[in-house]
């Protein structure tokens, strides 16, 4: 039996409309002579999504008990028995009541598709197994029903059902995902809109990687070498010289010009590791190419142009960019086709782009004949030349007969190839000449003359010199890469042990110090300003020397000890370059220090005068008067007018005492003094006392508060006086007759208490100053206080260990959310005597 196909719909949330696609599928599958059965189907009481059901048959459920309750469940074996075209099986990761056949609706599915039934289904990103901690991160809600990944990538077809998450917050929001008294909680927590909008990028790209995956299986699977143009990826070689950054730069732009064109950096070193680039140019064009939006990868291989290619047709690209080489005319002339012209034969379908350069070579200069042996190595190849030669000559005259000068021209290149060895190429070169002079001198007729008579004997001499040339350049090529890996895992050691002192919370400045004394052996580093040593490593010793390295324009780095060879200073450079950076980010930071409290102490000053003059005065001035016209006497007042006006001195001072009262919480809440005492909380024992202080009854708040909320852990006090100034400003702005809704939710160990109102609300880039000190938002009226009721509670609710943000209310208004810890215990009831 021919085994039935899979085909997911996979969303970013619930209420993107997986179900409503399925059955629209359904329907018009249906529409087309398929035979198609409604397997399962959560309709979640979506009034849109069960009207897809006319017309579908919808097998009926089995019923299970489970601790005396009634649970549904898929009847599988009526599924089986039904044998249609093609199930439709809604929540692919459901988990089965106990009892049922299968522990996972997954498993159930299987079974359908071992009986040659197609099956449509559903899921939802979070319940991917793989993601299932990246979705817990970003959403705090942990996700118990989860679903192997092997099982959705052996579907044959996956589709996104996709929707822009500001499209499903307004559903939300209209009632079409959840009931009413979910909306607030929902909007408050899983569904925000920095949630969502994580949710489907991680959808769309776990889509995107299962696609390019499937691409790479079916070419590999097909022998497919050639270049599919699906986009434009462009690889740029780099070499860690100075041309990196324009080769980026024009990658970059061949990338741009294509939607969705993709730049990848490579930088090829040899098998053996001992390539030597500048080691900060790697790094920056690195940086570069990341700035750009590319990636970067090293690959390894001997043979540079052809790991090249076979890098880039792995990733499957489509242009390749190289540099113009930088050897000069002679060079490149002596050395045979470069790494551009070998990469443009092997390339085949790949496009390449060979740009010119500033560093490209240009002139007619001599290849480099450098050695790389120490000066001491040289020399003692020079003396086994001239103390080897006459030794070898007095052995080998004594020894001389006529059958012999096989054995003497092997000794004499043994000879040559010592000295090679030790010594390199100008010691090898003395002792062939000198080797080839002695044996035609000693032991080639005639003797004792330095006549070449016969063509063999300068075939002879030239060979000596052959040897000794290849023996020696071998013997270099050894000695320059031993010293270059030296070199390279000195300097990788070195930039690691101070990125890991960094990282360990060290001290960026005094690691880099203290590392580059350790690193070169000095005696004392110290890093100098002006005339100020700001940090130093080591000793100072009077007599030794000291040099010098200035730091970009802030200082200088001061090294006492031994003097530097040119590839320790070439390390050094980029140590220096990181010290300017460090100096440069400890001097912004000091910057940033000293003028953040000032102007925040300028705006707070600013801010207190205009208020004092315009807030405190209208309670002042009106207590001020009614004294005055208690103590006139002129005037000859009834007791009704004395009780109006010591009602009215009374009424100032509260007002006045409560303004003040507000001001000194303001500063101890700046100040971080602000005294909190922290245990566990009822929220309605802190909700109905602020409804009993402001008087407000059924009519002007409508509360919904779960009976099973786990208590607060924070500041009985505190809380209720959030609660206070928040109930007044949603009571303020919410329309005469419209109660104001306070509402409260659990979610990941946190309560939620909303008080939503329902005025004209307040844009979103505005959001953030109302919980500024003294800001009304344009409130010009003298009843409306100093602005310190939401600043005073953001204070309050932050000293606690918790949050206050605003956000929409679904159909107008404004929502204020606090979030506090949830206690693990709750409250005591006081014992009565």
């Amino acid at each position: 039996m021919k085994r039935g196909r899979l085909r997911v719909l996979l969303g970013a949330a619930p209420g993107v409309g997986k179900t409503y696609s399925m059955l629209e599928e359904g329907r018009r599958l249906q529409g087309e002579g398929k035979d198609v059965a409604v397997a399962v189907v959560e309709t979640h009481g979506r009034a849109a999504t069960a009207g897809l059901l006319d017309g579908l048959d919808v097998v009926p459920r089995v019923t299970v008990r489970h601790r005396g309750v009634e649970l549904t469940e898929m009847d599988l074996p009526a599924v089986i028995a039904r044998a249609p075209e093609i199930a439709l099986v809604d929540e692919l990761a459901h988990t089965n009541a106990p009892g049922s056949l299968h522990e996972k609706r997954w498993q159930d599915v299987q079974a359908i598709l071992d009986a040659g039934i197609d099956v449509i289904s559903t899921v939802n990103i979070q319940h991917i197994e793989s993601l299932n901690d990246v979705v817990q991160t970003i959403t705090g809600v942990p996700q118990r029903e989860t679903l192997p990944d092997a099982v959705l990538r052996a579907a044959e077809q996956i589709e996104v059902v996709d929707l822009a998450p500001q499209a499903l917050r307004d559903r939300l929001a209209e009632g079409h995902v959840y009931p009413a008294a979910r909306i607030d909680a929902a909007l408050s927590n899983y569904f925000r809109l920095g949630n969502l909008t994580a949710l489907r990028e991680l959808a769309l790209l776990w889509l995107a990687d299962e696609v390019d995956s499937a691409l790479k299986a079916y070419r590999a699977e097909h022998g497919i070498s050639n270049k599919w143009e699906a986009r434009e990826r462009v690889v740029v070689a780099l070499t860690g010289g100075p041309e990196g950054e324009t080769l980026i730069r024009r990658g970059a732009r061949i990338a741009a010009r294509s939607a969705g064109g993709e730049l990848i950096a490579a930088h090829v070193i040899s098998q053996d590791g001992l390539s030597a680039p500048h080691p900060g140019a790697l790094a920056s064009q690195r940086a570069l190419v990341e700035k750009l939006g590319g990636s970067y990868h090293q690959v390894v291989g001997e043979d540079i142009p052809r790991a090249l290619v076979e890098f880039a047709r792995a990733v499957n690209a489509t242009q390749l960019v190289i540099g113009v080489s930088r050897r000069g005319k002679l060079a490149a002339a002596l050395s045979g086709p470069g790494i551009g012209a070998t990469v443009v034969r092997e390339s085949g379908d790949i496009d390449v782009h060979i740009v010119t350069h500033s560093a490209a070579g240009g002139r007619l200069a001599l290849p480099r004949l450098g050695g790389a042996l120490t000066p001491k190595r040289q020399l003692a190849g020079f003396v086994l030349a001239l103390l080897g030669g006459p030794l070898l000559t007095w052995l080998l005259v004594t020894l001389r007969s006529a059958e012999s000068i096989t054995s003497e021209v092997l000794s004499y290149q043994l000879l040559v190839v010592l000295v090679a060895l030790v010594g390199g190429i100008w010691p090898a070169l003395f002792a062939a000449l000198l080797s080839g002079l002695t044996l035609d001198f000693f032991f080639v007729e005639p003797l004792y003359t330095v006549t070449v008579a016969e063509p063999l004997h300068l075939i002879a001499l030239v060979l000596y010199v052959l040897i000794a040339v290849l023996v020696s350049y071998v013997v270099d090529q050894a000695a320059r890469r031993s010293r270059v890996a030296q070199r390279a895992a000195a300097e990788s050691a070195l930039l690691a042990t101070v990125a890991g002192s960094v990282l360990r919370g060290e001290d960026a400045l005094q690691a880099l110090v203290t590392r580059t004394r350790e690193a070169f052996h000095l005696t004392s580093v110290r890093l100098r300003v002006g005339t100020d040593v700001l940090y130093s490593d080591g000793d100072p010793v009077g007599d030794e020397r000291v040099t010098t390295m200035p730091v970009g324009t802030r200082g200088v780095l001061e090294l006492q000890g031994r003097d530097l060879e040119a590839s320790e200073r070439r390390l050094l450079t980029v140590i220096v370059t990181q010290i300017d950076a460090a100096l440069e980010h400890s001097a912004l930071e000091r910057t940033a220090e000293e003028i953040g409290p000032l102007a925040e102490a300028d705006r707070m000053r600013s801010a207190l005068l205009a208020a004092v003059g315009h807030d405190l005065r209208r309670p002042l001035s009106a207590a001020t008067a009614a004294i005055s016209g208690l103590r006139s006497t002129d005037v000859d007042l009834s007791a009704h007018d004395r009780e109006e006006l010591l009602a009215t001195a009374e009424e100032s001072l509260q007002v006045l005492s409560s303004l003040v009262t507000n001001l000194l919480d303001v500063s101890r809440v700046q100040a971080g003094a602000l005294a909190v005492s922290l245990g566990p909380v009822d929220v309605p024992d802190v909700i109905l006392p602020a409804l009993d202080e402001l008087g407000l009854g059924p009519q002007s708040v409508e509360l919904d508060l779960p009976p099973d909320l786990a208590p607060l852990l924070a500041d009985a006090g505190l809380v209720q006086r959030v609660m206070v100034n928040l109930l007044t400003n949603a009571t303020r702005f919410t329309p005469v007759g419209t109660p104001v809704r306070v509402s409260a939710s659990q979610f990941a160990g946190t309560v939620q208490v909303r008080v939503a109102d329902r005025g004209p609300g307040i844009p979103a880039d505005r959001r953030n100053d109302i919980f500024v000190p003294f800001q009304r938002l344009g409130d010009t009226d003298n009843l409306t206080g100093l602005g310190l009721g939401l600043a005073l509670s953001k204070g309050f609710v932050e000293g606690m260990g918790g949050t206050l943000e605003a956000d929409d209310t679904p159909g107008g208004g404004l929502t204020m959310v606090v979030s506090l810890p949830a206690a693990t215990q709750r409250p005591q009831p006081e014992k009565t005597a």
